[in-house]
């Protein structure tokens, strides 16, 4: 992890030295396949709406079809249609928004870039205003820039996929004044996507429903710190372990589960959003101070 300011000068680089435990990465896409690829799953079938009733819950599919289930689980993301189930709260806007583009074969297109962002993250915070780029695998890398603005504030940034350099150009605008190397980021990347940064409430529970249950997004959309993902997987491990272990009463075993994951996803939503707060601040110094709570000395 490396963290610059807006004139380019490094902050701070933390590289892994050979007595730290190790914390593994691994591309989205490759992990999804590694964990759906035994399993059947149906590509496509759209959920429109999850009724839960006296004999199973009821899953209307947009293309007509419907079936009952025992147990439906809402691992359907921020937008998801399984929440509105058992709960009527949706997400809402944190003041935040970020516009994602992407770098390929980054070593050998922009070997600068490549050296500037080093083996993992990089990181450039200034006042209301966040530069953030990640490797991926096969010399692909995210960058993500970040700032606050009305929901209704940033319509010209929208990116229209037959006008990019019309995005680029309003970015770049957006950043007047940082350090060239870092504005490049900016200039070679290739699409640009937008993507307002929508939360759930802190303490979002629900009163229990007999055959229906959220876990990731679905039950607690929260910033994106790292921490999101990784309790979705370790959600979705603890319920298929206590539904395959647990007591013979599906109901009650779903219900613990559901007052376990409240408990930890409050907390982390907790750290996330005030980690956004600071991150994407007027003070771009909490940026650094928040990483220095958690990076090793």
């Amino acid at each position: 992890m490396r963290i610059l300011d807006t004139e380019g000068t490094v902050l701070r680089d933390w590289r892994p030295r050979p007595d730290d435990r190790a914390n593994p990465e691994i591309d989205r896409g490759q992990l999804r396949d590694l964990l759906l690829g035994p399993l059947g799953v149906q590509w496509g079938r759209g959920v429109s709406r999850v009724v839960p009733g006296a004999d199973g819950v009821l899953v209307h599919f947009e293309d007509g079809r419907q079936d009952t289930f025992d147990l439906v689980v809402g691992a359907d993301g921020a937008w998801s249609r399984v929440r509105s189930a058992v709960s009527s709260v949706t997400p809402h806007y944190t003041v935040v928004t970020s516009i994602e583009t992407s770098l390929d074969d980054v070593d050998t297109r922009h070997p600068g870039l490549a050296r500037l962002i080093g083996d993992g993250s990089l990181a450039v915070y200034g006042v209301n205003r966040a530069l953030v780029a990640q490797r991926n695998s096969g010399g692909h890398v995210k960058v993500y820039a970040q700032f606050r603005a009305p929901l209704d504030g940033h319509r010209d940034l929208d990116p229209d996929p037959a006008d990019a350099e019309a995005v680029r150009s309003r970015l770049l605008a957006l950043f007047d004044g940082w350090a060239d190397p870092v504005l490049d980021l900016i200039r070679h990347g290739d699409t640009f996507v937008h993507r307002p940064l929508h939360v759930l409430p802190v303490s979002h529970t629900w009163a229990h429903v007999p055959g229906v249950t959220l876990l990731g997004d679905a039950a607690h959309l929260m910033p994106p710190l790292g921490a999101g993902a990784n309790l979705a997987m370790l959600e979705g491990a603890e319920l298929a372990e206590s539904v395959a272990t647990g007591s013979e009463d599906l109901d009650e075993t779903v219900r613990a589960f559901e007052e376990r994951m409240w408990a930890r996803a409050g907390r982390w939503a907790e750290i996330t959003t005030a980690g956004l707060e600071r991150l994407v601040g007027p003070d771009p110094a909490e940026a650094l101070a928040l990483f220095d709570q958690v990076q090793p000395s």
